[in-house]
């Protein structure tokens, strides 16, 4: 499947827009760009409102860019989950340790 990757850059801020399905086939690559985003910048966001699936890659992706931001001591979080998305957070515990806002059509636990 496809993912777009689409990249907001501040001073202190970057930010990736996300549209399409985050699986084995597209986490390398999003891999590669957010962790570059995580090195670079204080603060990252990583904005999923059009993301309409996500496997467990995603999930191992967003891990790796967790503990890089904890190594250089930045921000990290994931805005606008789609419920569905943010479902699997949820599941695995991961919403307890990843800062997660604005969830859409559904409610943060």
């Amino acid at each position: 499947m496809n993912l777009h990757i689409d990249d907001h850059l501040e001073q202190e801020l970057g930010v990736l827009k996300l549209s399409g399905e985050i699986d084995a086939y597209t986490a390398p690559q999003l891999k590669d760009k957010l962790l570059n985003l995580v090195e670079e910048k204080p603060k990252v966001e990583v904005d999923l409102l059009k993301v309409s699936y996500m496997d467990s890659t995603g999930l191992g992706v967003f891990i790796s860019a967790l503990k890089l931001s904890k190594e250089k001591d930045h921000e990290f979080k994931l805005i606008n989950l789609q419920e569905n998305v943010y479902r699997l957070f949820n599941i695995t515990g991961l919403n307890e340790v990843i800062t997660i806002e604005n969830t859409i059509e559904g409610e943060m636990s």
